[in-house]
């Protein structure tokens, strides 16, 4: 099957049906093993793989948004350098509104916050479907592609921080404020596994929650 057969596949879907399948079915990390460099890197902490992943989150919604307005105008020769320029251009937004708000977690993520422009998904994304779709379900796909992204991040970065610390929602305050301290759990005095909160971990606890989603969706690879 041709990658515009599988386009013209996806913009037939109903905006619901596509949305669940970008989360879950062609999830960017746990099926297509894309955005993996950044997971692994921020993926130590609860805290760091949810602000990564509300940046992200951010830029693909964004976009999104304004490849599918400005896609069907835009002549062949000129589309990908614009595509470049308006991810950069909600790169550089999410990077001040973290600065902004957020500056200590900025501080922790600030490499992966930049180079969230360089992903190949958000160009994807942007090149295959929002420029041949409308703004509606431009949108949609970039909300569910982000919030599949972010359910990578999150689930690895709660079981590092879980077996390598012994903690879960540690420092949720460098993202919500001082009240958020309370939102710490204890699980573990002692942590269990201290090489998950390791770069050699991170691959290890990424390659069994792949092998988990794929048992779980019944894809045997």
């Amino acid at each position: 099957m041709t990658r515009r057969m599988i386009t013209e596949g996806m913009q037939n879907q109903s905006v619901a049906t596509h949305a669940a399948d970008a989360i879950w079915r062609r999830n960017i990390v746990w099926a297509q093993l894309l955005g993996l460099c950044p997971l692994l890197a921020v993926s130590s902490t609860t805290v760091n793989a949810l602000g990564l992943a509300i940046a992200s989150l951010f830029v693909l919604t964004g976009a999104n948004l304004c490849v599918s307005l400005i896609g069907p105008r835009m002549p062949a020769h000129l589309r990908l350098p614009a595509y470049m320029l308006v991810i950069a251009s909600f790169t550089t937004a999410a990077m001040l509104l973290m600065q902004a708000f957020a500056f200590e977690l900025y501080l922790r993520i600030a490499l992966f916050v930049q180079i969230i422009v360089t992903n190949c998904v958000i160009l994807a994304r942007a090149e295959q479907f929002a420029s041949r779709s409308g703004p509606l379900r431009a949108l949609a796909d970039g909300i569910a592609t982000g919030l599949g992204f972010g359910l990578a991040l999150l689930s690895l970065g709660m079981a590092r921080e879980v077996l390598g610390q012994g903690t879960l929602f540690a420092g949720m305050e460098l993202l919500f404020g001082p009240a958020a301290a309370a939102w710490q759990i204890t699980v573990s005095a002692d942590p269990a596994l201290l090489l998950a909160a390791l770069p050699p971990g991170a691959f290890i606890a990424a390659g069994l929650l792949i092998a988990l989603r794929n048992a779980l969706a019944g894809e045997h690879q």
